[in-house]
């Protein structure tokens, strides 16, 4: 294939290859964690015509970053260098002394030792089938276009000739575990040409986890890479996107309707309720209690909100809570309903009793909504400030501790396993975005980048204290709740018929189910969402 013909097949998805080569910085540093998207009740904004800002390169034996209007390179000692059409990076510059994947990181899959690339063809083979697997296999290689072919009889070979996107990829990621590059790269190579952003949700998704894989590789070499950062949207794009994913899935109504019910059920003969926020974001949760509260036999109650802030939601809206705090006053004296608003201005790992402003005769709810998951764990800090915010709020005898979290198994998991577990729970997503937004719509495009990508990126990419997508599944939450003291909270009947309701302006794919005093939302047979309460 002459190499004209080659850029245009690859698109505009072959360069989201190298998008996270450029910019990991933005996945693995902590200013970027709060990657949640969050709804509003702000006006849509139109959107900008250009998709996403990504960048191509050359397979020279190093990454190499081409010339654009914003792009701006790095020596291999970190300073800045002019670029003209390219610049390529040698493959020494990823052998430095922090570089974990000893092998350098070459653009092909050419090797000089082809007993040794047909062994690790063999190796991902087993990994394929299975070491007992009775299938033949009859490699014969030839040298192409610098490629080691192998026959038909290869299953892996098969999956290419297939086309069968999520194999390629968890053959991809088995070779990135087991620190593979030469088979990695070679896979990742072939994923250039299947990956989409505007395709299928396996395609879509596969463009991402791809970028997640490739910036995993860059992050262990050279520092060029963390010097770089992501170009933001503008706030007002981004707060577009965030109202997008809330209207067109239910995930978020479903966890703030919840989470809302049993906040009023608990406090249905209060006079004064005091609510704890721990990521309020736009502050559009506290819409539907404050109306109901307004409703109530006897007349409201006295509302007191402390809301916590996280960067993402802060950028977003252009400012800080006092927005959050003006909107909800307002709208609470539209409903003749006693309101205060308190902002709190430390983040919930630097949580102490004194932020929190308790008073005597408040009844206290605390509301943990998609955000303990960004908390460290024992698997991250000697400080365990996930364990030590749930004992600290225990101590405060709140009468009901709502959590809503993402069902899913990231925190602890070993790399190969997590991204397993990646595909599976982001494919559901995708999939129930494909139903309600047109594949062409930039929106689409817009919102899955901005607002699921980087979760997507940051847990493949990223460990330590750098990979915040710490998701668990409820039965750890269980017991971390369990061992701070609580006990279950019994979720009100009405609920769940409320919920119902909403589902059914949505996908019948969608599934609501109760078990074991908890709320699931799942799309088919998986479980995205899970919503409980506490005292």
């Amino acid at each position: 294939m002459q190499a004209s013909q080659k850029k245009s097949h690859l698109s505009m998805s072959n360069k989201l290859y190298y998008q996270s080569a450029r910019e990991i910085g933005t996945y693995c540093l902590p200013q970027f964690h709060t990657l949640d998207c969050h709804p509003c009740y702000y006006p849509m904004q139109n959107l900008p015509d250009k998709y996403c800002t990504l960048e191509s390169s050359s397979a020279s034996g190093g990454y190499a970053i081409y010339n654009s209007p914003s792009t701006i390179s790095f020596s291999s000692n970190g300073s800045p260098v002019s670029l003209q059409d390219s610049v390529s990076y040698p493959p020494d510059a990823l052998h430095s002394p922090d570089n974990t994947y000893a092998s350098s990181i070459s653009g092909s899959c050419v090797t000089d030792d082809a007993g040794d690339f047909l062994h690790k063809l063999r190796e991902l083979e087993n990994v394929m089938l299975g070491p007992d697997s009775d299938i033949p296999i009859n490699y014969e290689r030839s040298f192409q276009k610098g490629i080691y072919v192998a026959s038909p009889g290869i299953k892996l070979m098969d999956a290419i000739e297939r086309r069968d996107l999520k194999q390629i990829l968890i053959a991809s990621a088995k070779a990135v575990s087991e620190n593979d590059l030469l088979t990695a790269n070679w896979l990742m190579d072939e994923l250039r040409e299947m990956v989409s952003v505007s395709g299928e949700p396996i395609q879509r998704l596969g463009a991402y986890m791809l970028e997640g894989l490739v910036a995993r590789l860059a992050s262990s070499g050279s520092s060029i890479y963390k010097a770089l950062r992501w170009k933001e949207p503008e706030s007002s794009e981004l707060l577009s996107n965030m109202h997008i994913l809330y209207e067109v899935c239910p995930y978020f109504k479903f966890g703030y309707m919840s989470a809302n019910g049993a906040i009023a059920e608990a406090m249905k003969d209060e006079k004064r309720v005091h609510i704890v926020d721990f990521q309020i974001a736009q502050g559009s949760q506290w819409i539907t209690l404050i109306q109901a509260f307004a409703a109530r036999p006897g007349g409201p109650p006295h509302i007191r909100i402390t809301g916590f802030d996280d960067s993402m939601s802060a950028y977003a809206r252009g400012g800080g809570l006092d927005i959050v705090g003006k909107w909800l006053s307002k709208l609470a004296r539209s409903y003749k309903v006693p309101f205060e608003f308190h902002a709190a201005s430390v983040p919930g790992s630097d949580l102490q009793l004194h932020h929190l402003d308790v008073r005597p005769g408040e009844a206290l709810a605390v509301n943990f909504a998609f955000m303990l998951h960004h908390m460290p764990d024992e698997s991250v800090s000697t400080q365990n400030h996930r364990d030590r915010l749930l004992r600290l709020v225990k101590s405060l005898s709140p009468k009901v501790v709502t959590l809503v979290e993402q069902e899913s198994n990231t925190n602890t998991a070993a790399f190969f396993p997590r991204f397993i577990e990646v595909m599976d729970y982001y494919a559901a997503m995708f999939e129930s975005i494909d139903v309600t937004l047109p594949r062409e719509h930039k929106e689409r495009i817009n919102v899955e980048q901005h607002c699921l990508a980087r979760d997507v990126v940051n847990i493949i990419a990223c460990e330590g204290a750098e990979r915040v997508e710490r998701h668990e599944l409820l039965g750890k939450w269980r017991s971390r709740f369990a061992m701070a003291g609580f006990t279950p909270y019994p979720l009100s009947s009405l609920v769940n018929a409320t919920i119902k309701t909403l589902l059914k302006n949505y996908s019948h794919k969608y599934r609501l189910e109760e078990r074991d005093g908890a709320l699931y939302l799942g799309w088919m047979d998986r479980d995205l969402v899970a919503s409980c309460a506490w005292k």
